[in-house]
């Protein structure tokens, strides 16, 4: 088996909800969202967790939740600065925002050298997920040709709110269950006909979507900087222009060097988009827990 890493995105501050959400307790021992995702990630077999955060969270974040999980796994802190950008690219000073999940994740290039799983801080995703994708890391070798990734694909219909509309990749997937391209789609809600739509678009709920669950090798490293120097080339003086993971991927995929395999999960997912979902994902929570999928306390 393939020593695995857990890289957690945990850079933003969840603008509409109104805080510091990676941190916010919903789980009866005061967990939040990302002490259920390093539990089910250890327990299907990664050993080590890196954090990718801003340096202005650090102390805040170091304290609250990079603790809790001393003497259980390595922990270690990649900052995302807007500096940190591929030769001969130099941020421009009014820079403040992000350069987006993509620009995270080739951060931890200094830190990460095994095959790993990408995640977001503020997103449950199930134990059988990390399940899923621990296996395809099991069988994956570092160095490919192409190379060769994963994707857990959940159902729209599983990944909604009640209490607005959702940004999310719709999936394409060929016959043999590859991605083909991701489609970025804003504004998805129910219509009162119970249908899912975007504008005047209606989408099929059991379309698979990405929620930011992926599966990489080192491999991935310089295939992003590359991605991430086209997108600067055309964007660098755009201050709120980001760089996303799907369009990083889709970049690869049509270029021929690598492919990613789409893991189908009926496994639970919930957020905490909006401030109102909080209810839900504690109720969510609670009720893993009385079915004995969770202890009472992490």
């Amino acid at each position: 088996m393939n020593e695995k890493t857990l890289v957690v995105l945990a850079a933003g501050m969840g603008s509409r909800y109104g805080g510091l959400k990676q941190i916010d307790p919903v789980g009866p021992g005061g967990e939040s969202l990302l002490d259920y995702s390093v539990h089910d990630a250890l327990a299907a077999g990664f050993g080590r967790v890196v954090f990718v955060i801003r340096r202005d969270i650090e102390q805040e974040f170091r304290e609250k939740i990079g603790a809790r999980y001393s003497g259980r796994a390595p922990v270690d802190y990649v900052f995302q600065e807007t500096g940190d950008l591929p030769s001969p690219f130099v941020c421009p000073d009014h820079r403040s925002k992000p350069w987006g999940t993509a620009h995270a994740v080739w951060c931890s290039r200094h830190t990460v050298a095994t095959p790993f799983a990408v995640i977001n801080a503020d997103d449950f995703y199930g134990a059988k997920a990390y399940r899923q994708v621990a296996d395809f890391l099991d069988t994956t070798t570092k160095a490919t040709s192409p190379a060769t990734f994963a994707l857990v694909g959940y159902r729209l219909d599983k990944t909604l709110s009640d209490h607005g509309t959702v940004a999310r990749g719709i999936c394409e997937v060929d016959s043999a269950g590859f991605l083909q391209q991701v489609e970025e789609l804003t504004q998805i809600g129910r219509k009162n006909d119970a249908s899912i739509a975007c504008g005047d678009r209606v989408l099929d709920g059991a379309a698979p979507v990405s929620m930011n669950l992926w599966g990489f090798t080192p491999d991935v490293f310089p295939l992003f900087e590359e991605s991430l120097g086209r997108f600067l080339q055309t964007n660098l003086g755009h201050e709120k222009a980001e760089h996303y993971i799907p369009s990083a991927v889709a970049e690869t995929i049509g270029a021929g060097r690598a492919t990613v395999q789409v893991l189908p999960t009926d496994s639970d997912w919930f957020g905490v988009t909006y401030r109102e979902d909080k209810p839900r994902v504690v109720e969510s929570i609670a009720r893993l827990v009385s079915r004995g999928d969770y202890p009472t306390k992490l």
